[in-house]
């Protein structure tokens, strides 16, 4: 049996509409001439002319958000609690048997940007692709943002989980989902656009916020979700172990045994 991988994390870059400006992630880059005395500063005698071409080595620094690229949220970043009063679990607590698991995708291109889907439409898209879930089954949800990512207007993109449709999948046992948008809920500018004619806040994040009857993770700034099908496939997304963090960068991949 062989094994198949597509890629559905993006790369972390530079100079692209991937976050609101005050998150955009910064990257220096130091080539291997600009490093030879980092190098040289280790071996006292050494110089410039005995390292092959004059060079050093190729390092980045960078100054970023744990919630920039493809990341794993947390139940801490949700609220402090989870579960109904429980401490939320931060990224390096998340149980490693959620993060591989039978992925399951559910194909919202359809619906407008700023849509909350709901436990109807989840279950509705369930029976058409003809999926019962299965306890930790990874859920990604193809939004219309996907083919936008990088572009000025990627963050009003997509459709959002709102509260309902995100228990509906944790009462059956997800603990992992994940959208190729922004983020699991509605796009923020459009979601303040409904709040400013009813100011009410329950529907601010509602679907990150229903972590606190159930605790669950999900990934945010999924890509490439278009080539998976409905399922019939592993989703890894091991995220990078932080102390104490709210989320975790993630190369997370879906993998085909054939």
């Amino acid at each position: 049996m062989t094994r198949r991988f597509v890629d559905i994390s993006v790369a972390l870059e530079m100079g692209i509409a991937s976050d609101p400006p005050i998150m955009l992630p910064e990257i220096n880059y130091f080539k291997h001439s600009d490093t030879a005395e980092q190098v040289m500063s280790f071996f006292p005698g050494l110089t410039k002319e005995g390292l092959p071409g004059g060079e050093g080595w190729a390092v980045e620094t960078m100054k970023i958000s744990t919630h920039n690229g493809t990341h794993l949220d947390a139940p801490y970043h949700h609220h402090s609690t989870m579960s109904k009063g429980e401490r939320a679990l931060t990224i390096d607590e998340v149980p490693l048997e959620w993060c591989l698991n039978p992925g399951v995708k559910l194909d919202f291109r359809h619906f407008a940007d700023g849509y909350v889907v709901t436990a109807a439409d989840v279950e509705a898209e369930l029976k058409r692709i003809g999926h019962d879930l299965k306890p930790l089954d990874i859920v990604v949800i193809n939004t219309s943002a996907g083919a936008y990512y990088g572009k000025p207007d990627f963050l009003t993109k997509g459709c959002g989980m709102g509260r309902e449709a995100t228990l509906f999948l944790t009462r059956q046992g997800v603990r992992v989902t994940g959208t190729d948008a922004w983020s699991w809920d509605a796009p923020f500018a459009l979601t303040a656009q409904v709040f400013a004619k009813n100011p009410d806040p329950s529907i601010i994040w509602e679907g990150h916020r229903a972590s606190m009857e159930i605790g669950y993770c999900h990934m945010e700034k999924l890509t490439n979700l278009e080539a998976l099908p409905a399922n019939g496939f592993e989703i890894s997304c091991f995220p990078f172990k932080i102390k104490g963090a709210s989320a975790g960068f993630t190369r997370a991949v879906a993998i085909f045994k054939e």
